[in-house]
């Protein structure tokens, strides 16, 4: 497989777009004229730049406004490809992609933009070039590739190809059927962009909410399975217009595409195993069968004081480790760890975030396949020096720095507590509140980074993922996204914050970055648990009391469930499948969030509705702005 990005992707002048667009693997680059047009150096300049870089210039785009025109703006016409040729052969491309023309004065008729392909192609072979041609989905006269091949077809000449663009025809709801049967010689290049469904204007869809292939909702995977039926095995390339994207990290953008463009193939392989799919071999997604353990790095006056919320909240200290500053706390299947080294990326990341949870550990089939998947989808793998009386636990590095671990049933990893932890005696029969297992766990990231958090989940895990919903913070909005595992054990909620005076953003600001900011523990009895929380010296999350009053009338809850909810601060919500009842701790530090919940029934959700109200109650607990910390 060979791989190609538009420079009109990511930010940054054309050398910071060529360093990171070759760091993350890719063969090839596209030059947008744009880039080219604000690059102070010759068209020589830059293709030396891309050869020192290790790429080839793919593509250079775009050409607008070409067939069909009257005279004079036909002669005008081909001049200009006359000037555009003559920077091609200095840059070093032999490509040139006209897109379909959306000019006022164009004249239609696929017979006449045939005529005007093939003089271009005849100029085009003198020079030893090609033209890809190119259906824009609000071209004024070609706005299918159906068209688009056809005038390509009747054109007749071996310089004169098309160009396919997943968004332009996915965009307009194409049949793909129709890709199947046009030569595989007579495609130039294929383009790749994703976007979420929104219904909007064409142009403006598409300068503006592009997105990579799997972090959209169009049907990309299928139109590359049409695509690779013809026997293309050209330049997959990346062209997306998203203005976050133009605004972040070039880096992180371009590992992105180029992870994208490896999953999205691995699919097409996997549906249609006939095709010739030019791609490593991988294991398949990995099945998520839950979160075995959360791990905080502490010091030792903060592991102390979380150490005595977990007491509270029924945690007993079940072991200490072996040979660090490291103890397990555990109720039902809920492992808490709090890492107080003072050496290793526990310490590096206390030293840099403070009090976090810093790394989580899931429960998976074959962890030695997972890191395997991961590694081939350019996740970074994670190596620390294991001790005496350690086990080596495979590890990958997530989007924010963050660890995750992986323990599987087959291997010495599932006895990870028994051979790295020494029990230890409890004082007592422990206060439990009946707490089973963790129910799902909440990230929270800047809002331009939720795309690179969701492709990188979806891309190595089996899961799904929900649509997006806006959760109303008093200072902003907060976008949400739940991935979870096709039965439902592995639960993750992505948090996007958009202001830094919203909770989430307060988080991300006081934390110096992205990582877990929430987990919810699951319950078989809400009430039961809030009984033994508050026998226990448990004070929650205080709801403001209008909150039950709306409840009650809007649900028609008997008067006295509504009371049992408000005595106990509980949060209410249902929908067609069942019911979900959630009670908060106090936040921690600089806003993490504990949540208990208990699910009735199929209830799919987590309690979006109750969202503006719990963090407005939060909120209210933060330490006011410009108040140190103590």
């Amino acid at each position: 497989m060979k791989t190609s990005i538009a420079t009109v992707s990511i930010a940054g002048d054309l050398a910071e777009k060529f360093a990171a667009i070759s760091a993350a693997g890719f063969d090839g680059v596209e030059i947008f004229e744009n880039d080219f047009l604000a690059f102070d150096g010759s068209p020589r300049d830059v293709g030396r730049m891309a050869d020192d870089a290790g790429l080839t210039i793919t593509l250079f785009q775009p050409f607008r406004d070409f067939e069909g025109l009257p005279e004079p703006q036909r002669s005008r016409a081909f001049d200009r490809a006359e000037r555009k040729f003559d920077v091609m052969q200095e840059l070093g491309t032999d490509l040139m992609l006209v897109c379909s023309s959306v000019s006022p004065v164009s004249l239609g008729g696929i017979d006449r933009a045939a005529m005007d392909f093939h003089e271009l192609g005849e100029r085009a072979a003198k020079r030893g070039l090609r033209v890809g041609y190119e259906a824009l989905a609000w071209g004024r006269h070609v706005n299918d590739h159906r068209d688009a091949w056809e005038i390509v077809r009747r054109t007749a000449h071996p310089n004169i190809g098309l160009v396919l663009d997943s968004f332009h025809t996915l965009a307009r709801r194409i049949e793909l059927g129709s890709i199947r049967s046009i030569p595989a010689d007579k495609i130039f290049i294929v383009q790749l962009a994703d976007a979420p469904l929104i219904e909007m204007d064409l142009l403006y869809w598409s300068r503006h909410f592009r997105n990579m292939p799997g972090e959209g909702d169009l049907p990309v995977r299928q139109f590359m399975q049409a695509v690779a039926a013809t026997g293309y095995d050209g330049y997959l390339s990346l062209e997306i217009f998203n203005d976050q994207f133009r605004g972040g990290s070039a880096k992180a953008i371009s590992v992105d595409g180029r992870r994208s463009l490896v999953w999205l193939m691995d699919q097409v392989r996997r549906e249609e195993p006939a095709l010739d799919v030019a791609i490593p071999p991988m294991p398949d997604r990995i099945s998520v069968g839950g979160v075995e353990f959360i791990e905080f790095a502490a010091d030792r006056q903060d592991a102390g004081q979380l150490g005595s919320l977990l007491r509270m909240l029924g945690f007993v200290e079940a072991g200490r480790h072996v040979s660090k500053d490291v103890t397990l706390y555990r109720q039902g299947e809920i492992n808490i760890v709090i890492n107080t080294e003072r050496q290793g990326f526990a310490h590096s990341s206390f030293v840099v975030h403070g009090t976090s949870a810093y790394a989580m550990g899931l429960k998976v089939e074959d962890a030695a396949a997972t890191v395997a998947r991961a590694e081939a989808l350019g996740a970074e793998i994670f190596h620390q020096r294991v001790g005496p009386g350690e086990l080596s636990i495979p590890a990958i590095r997530g989007v924010g720095g963050g660890l995750i671990y992986f323990l599987d049933a087959k291997t010495d990893l599932a006895k990870v507590w028994d051979i790295e932890f020494t029990p230890v005696m409890p004082t007592s029969s422990g206060n439990g509140v009946g707490l089973t297992r963790i129910d799902h766990v909440g990230q929270t990231m800047a809002q331009e980074e939720m795309p690179s958090w969701l492709l990188f989940y979806v891309s190595i895990f089996r899961t799904t993922k929900t649509p997006m919903v806006d959760i109303v913070d008093p200072a902003g909005l907060v976008r949400s996204q739940v991935i979870e595992g096709l039965d439902k054990r592995f639960r993750l909620t992505l948090n996007g914050a958009e202001s830094h005076r919203t909770l989430a953003g307060h988080f991300i600001a006081e934390t110096f970055g992205s990582g877990v900011q929430h987990f919810a523990l699951a319950t078989d009895d809400i009430f039961a648990t809030a009984a033994k929380l508050q026998a226990n010296g448990f004070e929650p999350l205080q709801i403001s009391m209008n909150y039950y009053d709306d409840v009650e009338a809007r649900f028609g809850l008997d008067p006295e469930v509504a009371d049992r909810l408000r005595s106990a601060n509980i949060l209410y919500d249902r929908d067609d499948n069942g019911e979900f009842f959630q009670l908060y701790a106090p936040t921690f530090g600089e806003g993490f969030i504990i949540e208990f919940v208990e699910r009735r029934s199929a209830y799919a959700g987590y309690g979006a509705p109750n969202a503006p109200f719990r963090i407005a109650a939060q909120k209210r607990l933060m330490r006011p702005k410009g108040m140190p910390k103590i």
